[in-house]
């Protein structure tokens, strides 16, 4: 099989992983956008005491479908972001294991993860601009969305937040090196549950990796989350009513920190956990149901990110 195939096998298992994840747990993404972008200004939504008022006043004032809120424009992203970043990402290792002649180590690993985020961001960023824009904004749909940030911001407007995502690369970095780490520990100490043959590093479940994956993608929100709260208060609409006006990721970073101090970095948190942590364990199990279903038919390339993927 070529490399190409490769590549697409894992393009097509990622694109699908994404799609579920997104399908399940959409209604916490909403809340966590309304929640980050409460920032004291005038709005037309009421002020939010956390994650269940939030889900409990959406539904109350707005019913169930302002729950679902962007959600075409998050499907189409997550299946392009999820489906480029594993071509991207299997691409680029297949590519420095070539060079190097040798396994990859972290630093490959990790410059592999940040070509692939940085390709990711700029194709997908203005979509996913619509998709929180509609989340935290009352546009009447995705293309209305479009029209009005074109006619207000020109083209520029749907790159807005772009800065606070290239630099949230590095949370697809930092997840990767603790996906790595623990994974090689699991194997190393033989207690992952034996899935077929026994193997010299004892090779590990689907549940086992499943939940190495959610701790990897954990710490890595822990660490980035700051620039998502920066960039989804860039990608809100300007309107005239908002006493508070962001200007870019620095700027919006003074603002935000004089103005609410460092809880406001965090501000969303609780239900962005509680949707990462489940979506990272979905992701990745149907991510490798679907692999291994294209690689029966497929026999994997000697360059493989077969159960070493980044969810």
């Amino acid at each position: 099989m070529s490399q190409d195939r490769q590549h697409w096998t894992h393009a097509i298992a990622g694109c699908t992983a994404g799609l579920a994840s997104v399908l399940l747990l959409h209604p916490l993404d909403v809340v966590k956008t309304r929640l980050q972008v409460q920032d004291g200004s005038i709005s037309v939504y009421p002020a939010y005491r956390g994650t269940m008022h939030a889900l409990s006043s959406i539904v109350r004032h707005e019913s169930w479908r302002a729950l679902y809120a962007g959600l075409s424009p998050a499907l189409l992203g997550a299946g392009l972001s999820w489906g480029i970043y594993f071509a991207a990402y299997d691409n680029a290792k297949a590519r420095w294991q070539k060079a190097s002649g040798a396994p990859l180590g972290a630093p490959l690993h990790l410059l592999s993860a940040a070509e692939a985020g940085c390709i990711v961001c700029l194709i997908t960023n203005p979509i996913w601009g619509g998709a929180e824009a509609l989340k935290a904004v009352p546009y009447t749909g995705f293309v209305n969305a479009a029209k009005q940030i074109a006619k207000d911001e020109g083209w520029k407007g749907f790159y807005r937040g772009l800065g606070p995502s290239l630099l949230m690369v590095s949370h697809g970095a930092i997840q990767f090196m603790v996906y790595e780490e623990l994974k090689s520990a699991a194997m190393r100490a033989g207690r992952g549950h034996l899935s077929g043959q026994r193997d010299k590093m004892h090779a590990l479940s689907s549940i086992d990796i499943s939940a190495i994956g959610a701790v990897s993608k954990l710490a890595a929100s822990l660490t980035t989350y700051p620039t998502q709260v920066l960039r989804t208060r860039l990608q809100q609409r300007l309107d005239a009513d908002r006493a508070r006006q962001y200007a870019g990721a620095w700027s919006t970073f003074k603002v935000t920190v004089r103005k609410e101090g460092l809880p406001g970095l965090y501000r969303g948190l609780a239900p962005h956990v509680l949707r990462v942590m489940p979506q990272s364990a979905i992701t990745f199990l149907v991510y490798e149901q679907v692999l291994q279903l294209l690689q029966a038919f497929v026999p994997p390339s000697p360059v493989s990110t077969h159960a070493d993927g980044l969810v």
